[in-house]
């Protein structure tokens, strides 16, 4: 995607044994390249969220391993390897997609005979897990679109509303982005829309990252506090609502940014259409378990007591809660899949019920 009119990915290779990633903590306020030289640097970027969003991780946690067979000497090269893994699937608990892409570039690697025949499997194979990750989103974007070309054909003109939550566009990818990459095609066919960005507290990826990139394409939005979306909603306001996820098992139940299940409960009571926007990489296959059984990484309460913002250019953090106060910080919730009207992948739109799932699942392992 374009910044500024230059393109960027959210996370690249800068040279063997460096890979730059845009901090995204200091947006929208100031745009900063970082670099990350050992899985330990990689694995801080994860933790305190100068890399997030569940594409953007797996691609994170696929280049730390790099990483740490850069470091490693020959003899001690497998073992680096695994601790690797093992410290980067620590970092952010419920992102499906950082296990997943470590276990993928480690079974990559698992006939190598040679340390530096592992070296050259291992760097193929994250090349290839990234750039595949970066296919995946371009489809989501035109599977996605037909979804809004068909309602901006029954407002005859009038602009598609859609409403978002948290950061599911390239800054949570590596490019186009999953819940925005529909958004992003449907505004380059020249179909009108407006998109109604929920802040999404405590961290503001809405209104701090989604607003800035929508802006950057030049799409018209309106940023709300999260408490107003249901207001919209009822007001009939809303007409489709486009969200990612962290973590999507078998059987639908959807792990997303904290605050997406109150959205999805409001469109279900008023009859709006609620997809789920991911890549098979964001599916865990092998779960069915029921959300209260969904692992939810909690946070540090500090964000819940802060806010960050840029005053008189500079930026600065300051309390917004009373001294001594307490606080709960759950990063995600879960969307049971009774509340979904689909999923939007790689391989197309399908419907949220077991037999959507079940073919969805056939294409997954068909293309795995």
């Amino acid at each position: 995607m374009l910044v500024n009119g230059v393109p960027y990915r959210t996370i690249w290779r800068r040279h063997e044994g460096a890979i730059a990633f845009i901090d995204q903590n200091l947006l929208p306020h100031r745009f900063a390249i970082k670099e990350a030289t050992s899985v330990e640097e990689m694995a801080e970027a994860i933790r305190h969220m100068s890399i997030r969003g569940a594409i953007a991780l797996g691609a994170a946690a696929a280049y730390g391993l790099e990483l740490a067979a850069h470091r490693a000497p020959d003899t001690e090269l497998p073992a680096a390897l695994h601790h690797a893994a093992t410290l980067l699937k620590q970092t952010r608990p419920t992102a499906v997609n950082i296990a997943w892409a470590t276990d993928s570039v480690l079974e990559a690697t698992a006939e190598a005979t040679t340390p530096q025949e592992l070296r050259h499997l291992l760097r193929t194979a994250v090349d290839k897990l990234v750039n595949a990750e970066i296919e995946r989103c371009r489809r989501i974007g035109e599977h996605g679109m037909h979804i809004i070309k068909s309602l901006a054909e029954k407002k005859e003109g009038a602009p598609v509303n859609i409403l978002t939550h948290c950061n599911a566009g390239w800054l949570g990818c590596v490019d186009y982005g999953t819940a925005l990459a529909p958004i992003y095609v449907a505004a380059n066919n020249g179909i009108q829309l407006h998109v109604w960005v929920s802040e999404t507290r405590p961290r503001n990826q809405g209104s701090a990252l989604t607003a800035w990139e929508l802006h950057q394409h030049g799409i018209p939005y309106s940023v709300v506090t999260d408490n107003a979306c249901g207001h919209l909603i009822q007001r009939g306001l809303v007409d489709v609502a486009f969200v990612g996820a962290d973590r999507i098992t078998r059987r639908g139940d959807t792990a997303n940014k904290i605050g997406t299940y109150l959205k999805a409960l409001a469109c279900h009571a008023h009859g709006v259409p609620f997809y789920v926007a991911a890549p098979t990489s964001s599916f865990d296959w092998s779960s069915h378990a029921k959300p209260g059984h969904i692992p939810i990484e909690e946070r540090s309460s500090d964000e819940v007591h802060t806010a960050t913002g840029i005053y008189q250019g500079t930026l600065i953090t300051v309390r917004i809660t009373p001294e001594g106060a307490t606080a709960w910080n759950p990063s995600f919730d879960v969307t049971p899949v009774e509340l979904l009207s689909g999923f939007i992948t790689e391989h197309g739109v399908f419907p949220a019920t077991i037999e959507g799932l079940e073919e969805l699942a056939a294409y997954a392992h068909a293309s795995s």
